[in-house]
């Protein structure tokens, strides 16, 4: 069965645009020209992915994905907004919001495909592997859910991966490029940027009882995943 993609964008001819690219690269293609469209086609069965342009009738995309990422039959849904919104504060707020990327209009249908088919790569499943402890941390990678002292942890896709990567690579510096590569996958289209944005909401999940200190900012050179308190300076 062909994935389904939700399209939202106002603008008949850039959404036919779109559908059309979609549907020549075997994926199905569901239209929506408003927000109120977008939420009564977001059922069950659930789209595999949201294309979502930033300025909609009834509302912005960005509010649209934030209440998307906090339903909890939604969240696991990736997103990638379209936009001529190119400014770096756009963009994190965007982030923040919970989308999965960011594509700045004007795209070409290759460079979409790349990045639709990089995103659903990268939320796929995790592989079956045992469950992972690490200082009070449990990740069990088959029914893709994390606990910190045997208290359920609520993990968007990309953040659990993250974690997951960190967990099995404990105690040593890996750059933004180096987790980009690992957790993303290699030849993706995404900025240096993405991985403070997920940082920085991993950290949050994670805080309380000193976890969010096991992620470490070491300056200069990246990150690292680590039990041992950082030393100072």
């Amino acid at each position: 069965m062909n994935r389904q993609i939700l399209v939202v964008e106002d603008e008949a001819p850039i959404r036919e645009m779109i559908s059309f690219v979609l549907e020549q690269n075997g994926f199905n293609a569901i239209e929506a020209e408003t927000i109120e469209q977008a939420q009564a086609k977001i059922k069950e069965p659930y789209p595999d992915l949201i294309l979502l342009d930033w300025m909609l009738p009834g509302g912005t995309g960005v509010k649209l994905a934030k209440a998307l990422k906090q339903n909890e039959y939604t969240r696991a849904i990736p997103i990638i907004m379209l936009t001529a919104r190119a400014d770096e504060d756009d963009k994190v707020k965007g982030f923040d919001a919970g989308i999965d990327d960011y594509v700045t209009k004007p795209f070409s249908p290759k460079e979409l495909i790349a990045r639709i088919k990089a995103v659903i790569r990268r939320v796929a499943p995790t592989s079956l592997e045992e469950t992972i402890e690490f200082h009070g941390i449990k990740l069990d990678p088959v029914s893709h859910r994390v606990f910190i002292n045997d208290k359920s942890l609520d993990l968007g896709p990309t953040e659990f991966r993250l974690l997951h990567f960190f967990l099995t690579h404990t105690e040593r510096v890996y750059s933004r490029e180096q987790l980009l590569d690992n957790v993303w996958g290699t030849n993706v289209y995404v900025e240096d940027r993405t991985v403070d944005v997920h940082i920085r909401r991993l950290r949050k999940a994670i805080a309380g009882e000193g976890h969010e200190n096991f992620i470490q900012t070491v300056r200069g050179s990246g990150y690292r995943f680590s039990g041992k308190t950082q030393p100072s300076g």
